[in-house]
């Protein structure tokens, strides 16, 4: 299966790893190079000299094409700088604010030899990247996780896709199997990002209580909201998070002026959920595709488990519809 995601990011299939920064280690990140997609590593809230070093051992790990990821309301000068003195073959960026110059920002990355990958959850903020020279654009829906906008995938993707012809789309949200990879191409993308379902693999750094909570999931248990927001004191650009509904969510439901008050006692009882491994307790980003994953699978095979089922289905599809036979 190739795309024109493939030849424009010299990659085997049209499968991308999300930029989840503090969960997108280097080793998840080469492993889906490895396997001919496209690795994205988070350089979110890191320093310049962390970006340094993980670029460094991402392509120790790997000769293939990878991302570095920033989300630019976060990102200062330092920040940019050192991704774009690591020079990735992919720069991949997110959640600007409405002021930001985009157009300035991808002229750095193409002057350092990077493709410009834009993540977006509107059509108006995917005509915006695309104006600014973005060479790919990624339509990500409401059903991912972590932090996503408010339009599901099957509309906005569509709309995206049409609104940025001929720049490229990759579809993301909800995306776990070749199902959902078909589904993208179905819809006008040229391939799919992958978040949720990189986190349960055997590369993931994700903490096994955490693995276990989503692969106990049916999807269902997941809502929008911005209390891991407010408990961290963050205010993101147009985002809700989705993330399980667990203690610490049902805690603070309905009580987000008083977590206000409480922030700092707040963020402290996160952070040691994490230390802990305390699924109820976190603020456990997951998509609702956490309902279509049902094992801890090695994160290469993943991918070529995804092109192929996506392959046979759409074979399938060909052979059936309009034919009067039976799919």
């Amino acid at each position: 299966m190739r795309t024109r995601v493939c030849n424009l990011l010299s990659i085997e299939h049209p499968v991308a790893l999300g930029g989840m920064a503090g969960v997108a280690a280097e080793r998840l990140v080469a492993a889906v190079s490895n396997a001919g997609g496209l690795g994205t590593l988070g350089c979110a809230n890191q320093p310049p000299s962390w970006i340094t070093a993980a670029a460094r051992a991402v392509r120790e790990k790997t000769e293939r094409p990878f991302a570095l990821n920033l989300l630019l309301f976060l990102a200062d000068e330092g920040t940019i700088g050192a991704v774009l003195e690591a020079k990735p073959p992919v720069f991949s960026t997110s959640w600007p604010r409405a002021d930001y110059d985009l157009r300035a920002l991808f002229r750095r990355a193409h002057d350092a030899g990077s493709k410009v990958m834009h993540m977006v959850s509107t059509v108006h903020e995917a005509r915006r990247a695309a104006e600014a020279g973005a060479d790919l654009v990624v339509a990500q829906g409401s059903e991912g996780g972590g932090h996503v906008g408010l339009i599901g995938s099957i509309v906005l993707v569509p709309m995206v896709a049409r609104a940025v012809a001929p720049v490229p789309v990759l579809a993301a949200g909800g995306i776990a199997t070749g199902e959902g990879l078909a589904a993208a191409l179905a819809l006008g993308a040229e391939g799919a990002l992958l978040g949720t379902r990189f986190l349960v693999t055997a590369e993931s750094p994700l903490p096994p209580a955490f693995q276990r909570a989503i692969l106990a999931s049916d999807g269902h248990n997941t809502l929008l909201t911005e209390i891991p927001d407010v408990a961290r004191g963050r205010a993101w650009p147009g985002a809700f998070s989705r993330v399980a509904r667990n203690r610490f969510v049902e805690r603070w439901a309905g009580r987000e002026g008083e977590l206000r008050a409480r922030q700092a006692e707040a963020a402290a009882g996160l952070l040691r959920a994490v230390a802990e491994g305390d699924a109820e307790e976190a603020a456990l980003f997951m998509g609702q595709d956490a309902g279509l994953i049902d094992a801890v699978e090695p994160a290469g095979e993943l991918v070529r488990k995804i092109v192929r089922e996506a392959e046979e289905i759409l074979r399938k599809l060909g052979s059936g519809i309009g034919s009067g036979r039976p799919s």
